[in-house]
Order: C-alpha cells, then sequence, then structure tokens
C-alpha cells in the first residue's frame, strides 16, 4: 500500500530555533541585495487563504513546502478543487504551517513574508519547483531568487529568517495542530470536522466536499 505522507516527529524538530535555520539557510552568501517591501509581522502572521471568505464550507490545509507529497497535491489536486469549489464560491481553503524541518520553517517563513496577496502564488510555486530549491546546495540563493518575483530582494529574506516573533509564531502553529488536531503527517486536510490524510485523489476530496455541501444545505 502506497505512503501519502510525510509524518511529523515532535522530537526531532520541536527545538528548532533561530539558530538552526541559521545553520540551515544562511550558511551560504548571496548576491542580491535589492530592498523591496515585505510585510508587516502582523501582516506576515495573518491567515494565509483563497476563496470566498463567506463560502459556506472550509477545506484546511496542513503542510510542509519540503514535503514532496504535499508537492503533489498542490500540483495534481488543488486544481480542481480550485475549479470545481473555489473559484465558484463553494469552499475556502486555509493553509496552515505544518513545517518537517528547518528549511520548511525558513522557506514558510520567506512566504508568509511576501504577504497574504502573494502567499498563496508564492508557496504554489514553491511547490512546483520544490526539487529545484529544497535539494540545492545553496538553498538560500535558491529561494532569495524566487521570492525577488514577489517583491522580496535579499536583505528582506535575511531579515524575514531573523524575525523571531514570526519563527515563534510558526512553530506554535504546528505544534498546536499537532496537539489539537492530533496533525501527525503532511499533507493532512480537515472538512466539516473531518480529517483526510495524505496526497488523495480529487474523487476523495469531492465526495468529503460534496458531502459537507449537502450537510450545509449549500449544494
Amino acid at each position: 500500500m502506497p505512503t501519502y505522507t510525510h509524518k511529523y516527529t515532535p522530537r526531532r524538530i520541536v527545538a528548532l530555533g533561530a539558530a538552526v535555520i541559521m545553520v540551515v539557510l544562511l550558511s551560504v552568501t548571496h548576491p542580491f541585495s535589492a530592498r523591496a517591501e515585505m510585510a508587516s509581522l502582523k501582516q506576515a502572521t495573518g491567515e494565509m487563504s483563497i476563496g470566498r471568505a463567506d463560502a459556506p464550507i472550509t477545506l484546511d490545509e496542513y503542510a510542509s513546502l519540503t514535503c514532496g507529497h504535499c508537492a503533489r497535491f498542490h500540483k495534481d489536486t488543488l486544481p480542481e478543487i480550485k475549479k470545481k469549489y473555489v473559484d465558484t464560491g463553494k469552499v475556502r481553503i486555509v493553509f496552515h504551517d505544518f513545517p518537517l524541518d528547518g528549511l520548511a520553517v525558513g522557506a514558510v517563513m520567506i512566504a508568509r513574508c511576501s504577504g497574504p496577496d502573494r502567499f498563496a502564488d508564492f508557496t504554489d510555486m514553491l511547490f512546483q519547483t520544490q526539487a529545484n530549491w529544497r535539494d540545492s546546495k545553496n538553498p538560500l540563493n535558491a529561494l532569495i531568487a524566487l521570492a525577488r518575483f514577489y517583491g522580496l530582494g535579499g536583505q528582506d529574506v535575511n531579515a524575514c529568517l531573523k524575525n523571531k516573533d514570526l519563527l515563534n509564531f510558526v512553530q506554535r502553529n504546528r505544534d498546536n495542530a499537532s496537539s489539537a488536531h492530533a496533525i501527525t503527517s503532511t499533507p493532512t486536510f480537515i472538512v466539516d470536522g473531518k480529517k483526510i490524510e495524505g496526497a488523495q485523489p480529487f474523487d476523495v476530496f469531492k465526495t468529503a466536499l460534496d458531502a459537507a455541501l449537502a450537510a450545509h444545505g449549500a449544494t
């Protein structure tokens, strides 16, 4: 039976801090120094979502940017969900950070620093190009090159990664999800109180979303 998720091991990453991220990301030099507009801490720690705020159903996604199964969901399944449910106003998707390693922590911090209006596109691009930056010998260089397309220069990225308040926010959300919702792997989804684990095919989500819409009289 195939494995569709990446497991979360609290002992392995619960102690991640600014020093770990610096070792993982800031151990390389980068050629970019352009200054660009960066989201405020309030913006960076706000809800990251797509779809109408008053959509009858909310689909919560818990994912790690370095998770291959999460990337597969974003490439193969999410476009269909967007077309059938998000673009039609039936479903709002809320993205929750659940980084599995230090690189994922740094990547999602950078994505959040791009701001709520650019976060969804930025993370989608990170999933589409995951193998390139995740497996790069110089991950910071790779991430800065991508961040420039979303208004962030090298100095912005460095400042973002050094923001301890944002780091604590990301870690706290991950740990809260692990305890409050028993999230143990990525990707994991919750729709109408029901959990879907793994990069399941579109039909699995269709069944769950249609049932939730019917239960709320919003088919």
